[in-house]
């Protein structure tokens, strides 16, 4: 419980952003700095001002879960699925003092989710659909209703559905994704009778997935595996015309996704699509209109934007964070965006080498009408016309963040993207972190990240690595570490460190500290035995486990899953001897941090216990050669959650003098 009022000026934390279907209102989770996490509404005008965020506290000071799902509604009110184990309780939270919080039904399904409706319906009536899938397995459609009326089962469908894009503006033809014989296909579910149709069929063994669909229009973005590999491609459902997949969409390595919908066609040209692009640590906007030009990247500055929005006569609305902009609600004026920049792209260049690539260009954009994003463009000195960022917070002081960029590093088997923290000298800061992120199947994403900014306002310079198995740079690289954990990753991280370790020795400085966070904790530890003496100042880790053969052993069932598809099942035992961080206890450097919590609900805190325990049978002393820290009531996400900022201060201390006291 905290005691600390919550407003949505101290949220430095945004998630799960929702949209009310009229755009009216977006909803979303948020945190304060110590990681107290509460429900905002936002009250979006319609004539383009200045989106206003409001704190939906709970009673008693109570924290919200991380891992809840909110649902916008039209009158600002906020409809929240709390997930308790197979419990799944539907909350609607006000604004109003009277009715802050009124549980509306409980529903027993191991997984459950929420759908907006396609339109507002009167006060008291239907606000969202709920979908629960159980073991046998059956999926299960239910209509929520907002006066506490039981739920209203509409439909039992055999089998595991997902995705959800309505068909029509009533709220009764739904298109769902149905898993069947290893392959996902979209169908049609008809919400007044429960019957399933196809539709959406390409191949005989493809996947294939409706995105996004313009009913005015028929026009449909889907997603299918059916030319051979994975593409985005457009079609009006119902006409005789094929799919179309444009070569221009199919870029290696960009992942496009389709977030918002023109609000009407124009001109009969059929409605505009705004397209968001994922390319390594940064995302860009395109805006396209299928079967008649190329995508456009539209001017905004340089982050990474949500993958759902809302466009209206208001503007884009878009969730949007940056190094040293908190996230929050951007509104783009696309018109004025998509007005050509008189500069141009800047020239063109390739990966830097390490040594230089603090001093040189960042990697410039691509030619124009490539839909490969601007992923790392130097930050803008101001937002550009057509842009506004509403509700991101300032730093309690009144100063301003720290800013990061991303750059490309010479890796031992080809270039290494990394976001930084520490300016142009970076390299010749006082202290230097190498900070490594879990996963594996995650990255480093240019976006405010509370641990780093911590750690840059203490001082600390920070490069933070996508190393080979990060997601975002496709299929190859992320697939790297596929039944090898430890094996390339381990590989690219003792490239970097070696080499930052040999040039901060020429300037007279010490060599980097390691962090890690979860797999990243596994990694740093790995990367601390294996990396010569003298390379390594310190290392702290948080939630690490200790191979992935310990981590099955201890595990639930979703992480053993998890880990099994992973590869991390597969012991990889090569020259540098098996990826076992107990066996390997006897090389770790001292001064050590560990940080674990005792609720860890993915990496159990035996991992971590039993880290201890060898650290003290080879006669290390705890709070001396090393620090072993478990935090009380804390799970997986123990640096988000509530006390977070006090394990912020404790880690960003530590890497800056070693002192594990």
């Amino acid at each position: 419980m905290s005691t600390v009022p919550r407003t949505a000026a101290q949220a430095v934390r945004r998630l799960s952003f929702t949209f009310a279907p009229d755009g009216s209102y977006a909803a979303c989770l948020a945190a304060g700095p110590d990681g107290d996490w509460f429900a905002e509404t936002w009250r979006l005008p319609g004539d383009g001002t200045a989106a206003e965020a409001g704190a939906l506290p709970l009673p008693g000071g109570r924290s919200e879960s991380m891992l809840a799902q909110p649902l916008a509604l039209a009158d600002g009110r906020v409809l929240l699925c709390r997930h308790r184990g197979d419990r799944h309780a539907l909350v609607l939270l006000s604004p109003a003092d009277d009715d802050r919080e009124r549980e509306l039904a409980a529903l027993q399904v191991p997984a459950l989710r929420l759908l907006s409706l396609p339109a507002a319906h009167p006060a008291g009536g239907p606000v969202a659909l709920a979908l629960g899938t159980d073991t046998r397995p059956v999926t299960t459609l239910w209509r929520i209703r907002s006066d506490g009326a039981p739920p209203e089962p509409l439909a039992e469908l055999p089998g595991v559905y997902g995705g959800g894009v309505w068909l029509d503006g009533t709220g009764r033809l739904l298109a769902l994704d149905r898993l069947a014989a290893g392959h996902v296909r979209t169908v049609a579910v008809d919400l007044a009778t429960g019957a399933v149709t196809p539709l959406l069929e390409l191949g005989e063994q493809s996947n294939d997935r409706l995105l996004r669909y313009d009913a005015a229009s028929g026009l449909g973005v889907v997603r299918s595996d059916a030319a051979g590999s994975d593409r985005l491609g457009w079609g009006l459902l119902g006409a005789a015309g094929p799919i179309r997949f444009p070569e221009y969409l199919h870029a290696m390595g960009v992942h496009l996704q389709p977030i918002a919908l023109a609000p009407a066609a124009e001109a009969g040209e059929g409605p505009r699509v705004v397209l968001l692009a994922d390319r390594g640590a940064a995302s860009a906007l395109l805006v396209w209109r299928p079967g008649t030009a190329r995508p456009v990247r539209l001017a905004v500055p340089p982050g990474r934007f949500g993958a759902v929005a809302h466009w209206s006569a208001a503007g884009l609305r878009v969730p949007y964070s940056a190094p040293d902009r908190p996230a929050a609600l951007a509104t783009l004026d696309l018109d004025a965006l998509l007005a050509p920049d008189p500069a141009g792209p800047p020239a063109a260049g390739g990966p830097l080498p390490l040594h230089l690539a603090p001093l040189g260009p960042d990697r410039p954009y691509p030619p124009d009408g490539s839909p490969v994003p601007p992923a790392r463009a130097p930050l803008a000195a101001g937002p550009p016309g057509g842009w506004r960022l509403d509700g991101s917070a300032t730093p309690p002081d009144g100063g301003t963040w720290h800013g990061a960029r991303a750059v490309e590093l010479t890796g031992p088997a080809g270039p290494v993207e990394a976001v930084v923290y520490g300016g142009a000298t970076w390299v010749s800061a006082p202290q230097l972190v190498l900070a490594l992120h879990g996963g594996p199947a995650d990255a480093w994403r240019l976006e405010f990240d509370p641990v780093l900014q911590r750690m840059a306002a203490a001082g600390l310079a920070v490069v933070a690595p996508n190393q080979r198995g990060s997601s975002g740079y496709g299929p190859e690289h992320a697939a790297a570490i596929q039944d090898a954990w430890g094996g390339p990753d381990l590989e690219d991280v003792l490239h970097l460190l070696g080499t930052l370790a040999e040039q901060r020795a020429a300037l007279g400085l010490e060599p980097p500290a390691l962090f890690g966070v979860s797999y990243g904790g596994f990694l740093a530890l790995l990367a601390a035995a294996h990396a010569p003496a003298g390379q390594v100042a310190r290392c702290a880790v948080v939630a690490p486990f200790l191979s992935g053969q310990r981590l099955l052993a201890e595990s639930a069932a979703p992480v053993r899953a998890l880990t099994t598809r992973l590869g991390g099942d597969v012991p990889l035992d090569d020259e540098r001897g098996p990826r076992d961080v107990l066996q390997l206890a006897h090389r770790l450097p001292a001064p050590l941090l560990v940080l674990h919590g005792d609720r860890d609900e993915v990496v159990p805190v035996g991992q971590s216990r039993t880290l201890r325990q060898e650290l003290l049978r080879l006669g290390r002393t705890d709070g001396s050669a090393f620090r072993y820290v478990e935090a009380a009531g804390a799970g997986h996400e123990l640096l988000a959650e509530e006390g977070a900022a006090v394990l912020h201060e404790l880690l960003a201390g530590f890497l800056r003098t070693g002192r594990p006291g």
